[in-house]
């Protein structure tokens, strides 16, 4: 299957994130664009989630330890990991979520 990404219609999936999302059976990926000051509070999920940031800075907070990433990083969350973030800039990013194998 080939699609353009803009085609795929931005859903927002909590208050000031807005994502276009890829689903397959074993990854899915979304790609965000965030208000600024848009937050995500702490959870945590079963699958690992890598975070690659395209635009803007945006605070993450993983296990207690805080980052302020930016344009060019790539921040790993492992699986059962206590996060949060907030986008301190209007940003954009890319998530990819690696499904439980069980």
């Amino acid at each position: 299957m080939i699609s353009k990404l803009l085609d795929i219609e931005a859903i927002e999936v909590m208050p000031g994130f807005y994502g276009r999302i890829i689903p397959s059976e074993e990854i899915s990926i979304a790609f965000f664009e965030v208000e600024k000051g848009a937050s995500v509070g702490e959870h945590l999920h079963s699958h690992e989630q890598i975070m690659h940031i395209i635009e803007g800075e945006f605070e993450i907070t993983i296990e207690g330890n805080t980052h302020i990433g930016s344009a060019g990083d790539i921040i790993t969350i492992h699986a059962n990991k206590k996060h949060k973030g907030r986008a301190l800039t209007a940003c954009k990013f890319m998530d990819v979520f690696v499904k439980d194998s069980d």
